[in-house]
């Protein structure tokens, strides 16, 4: 049975239909209710202050959309941290607005006392490119580093980083991010999908994991947590694109796009984009969930690359990338994901109508969707 562990008692009483639960450390004290599958490997709160964290100086590099918020968690736990990005401007804001916290001046040698280096970049060639390529961070890491890449990379250049990496006695840990909700990232609270391939490695670093996560997976070997998250933006983009063929369709018929996603909500239809994105930054014209268009056209080219390696001939991946990739055609290139609904409404001559509920939707509003963690046993 797989080792589970979870956030409250609830857990405990239904260790028979799920696993063998192990309670929590006092390290880690419960913040949420959940209840695990049996296909949960790992479910862990967040590190809190508390006992004081054995790892005492951690590197972040990469503080864009998502990384800013996420580093931002590691010093509120008690950790000294050393930023750096290509934008000096994020870097300083960070050293001067968080508690123990230094900037590293683009110099790797900032790093040689770090015992784990967090990255979060656009992809994983960009990893490269700052570990080994032009910039060499990894010059200055001492033997036995931990690097955690929480970027969304493909799983093969990964496994490939990490034999790199391993040459120069340091080691590859890959840890990208999804979201119960969007912006998830500023009350560390991300799920996290990893895959290591050494479990002393993972211990040591899942404490400072679990600073940016509500829910950590540890699933499996290295390059699983990347092959877990092309699948899971491939999930999200085909629901965009049925979602965004709806809601134009729907409405030139006479529906109303507002009281459609009321109803897919409570109805089989459910979706993130749904719940969340779509629903509060989309259909409210604000176009503001933090994710951009570009990064999911990305992503998907990734998941088209491991369908092929894996000899799944499917139509569906490539025909996703391209909606959305002409989606992004007709808008600018920094536009956020919910944005292409304009290239669906281009395309359809269809403008749909704009809610005016946006304050009226909250920010963690989705409940009913954990229904799945937190459904009663007698169901």
């Amino acid at each position: 049975m797989p080792l589970i562990r979870g956030r409250d008692a609830s857990l405990r009483r239904n260790s028979r239909k799920i696993g063998r639960y192990i309670p929590v450390s006092t390290t880690f004290p419960s913040t949420k209710r959940a209840r695990a599958s049996p296909y949960i490997t790992t479910i862990m709160p967040p590190q809190t202050n508390g006992t004081p964290p054995t790892v005492k100086k951690v590197g972040y590099i990469g503080l864009g959309n998502a990384g800013f918020s996420m580093a931002s968690n590691l010093p509120k736990a008690g950790y000294n941290v050393v930023v750096h990005d290509a934008d000096d401007a994020k870097v300083q804001k960070a050293a001067s607005e968080w508690s123990n916290t230094t900037a590293a001046n683009g110099k790797p040698e900032a790093f040689a006392d770090c015992e784990i280096i967090v990255t979060m970049l656009p992809q994983g060639k960009i990893v490269r490119e700052v570990l080994l390529g032009k910039d060499n961070f990894a010059r200055a890491l001492k033997p036995g580093t931990i690097i955690i890449d929480t970027s969304s990379s493909s799983p093969f250049d990964t496994i490939a980083l990490g034999k790199e990496l391993a040459e120069h006695q340091l080691k590859l840990i890959d840890s990208p991010i999804t979201q119960t909700y969007m912006h998830a990232t500023d009350n560390g609270e991300s799920t996290l999908m990893v895959g290591a391939d050494d479990e002393q490695d993972f211990k040591k670093a899942e404490p400072i994991i679990g600073t940016m996560a509500g829910y950590v997976f540890h699933m499996g070997k290295l390059g699983n947590g990347h092959a877990t998250k092309t699948l899971n933006n491939y999930i999200m983009a085909s629901s965009i694109c049925a979602l965004a063929d709806s809601l134009v369709t729907g409405q030139k018929y006479g529906l109303d796009p507002q009281q459609m996603i009321d109803v897919l909500n409570v109805g089989t239809g459910v979706c993130f984009p749904t719940l969340d994105t779509f629903r509060r930054d989309g259909l409210t014209g604000r176009y503001n969930s933090g994710f951009g268009l570009a990064l999911l056209v990305k992503d998907l080219s990734i998941t088209e690359e491991f369908m092929q390696h894996n000899g799944f001939q499917t139509d569906l991946p490539a025909l996703t990338r391209r909606y959305l990739g002409d989606a992004f055609k007709e808008v600018e290139p920094m536009a956020d994901h919910t944005e292409a609904l304009v290239g669906w409404e281009k395309r359809s001559g269809v403008q749909l109508k704009k809610t005016e509920k946006a304050e009226d939707i909250p920010q963690k509003d989705f409940d009913h969707r954990l229904q799945g963690l937190n459904r009663p046993s007698n169901i």
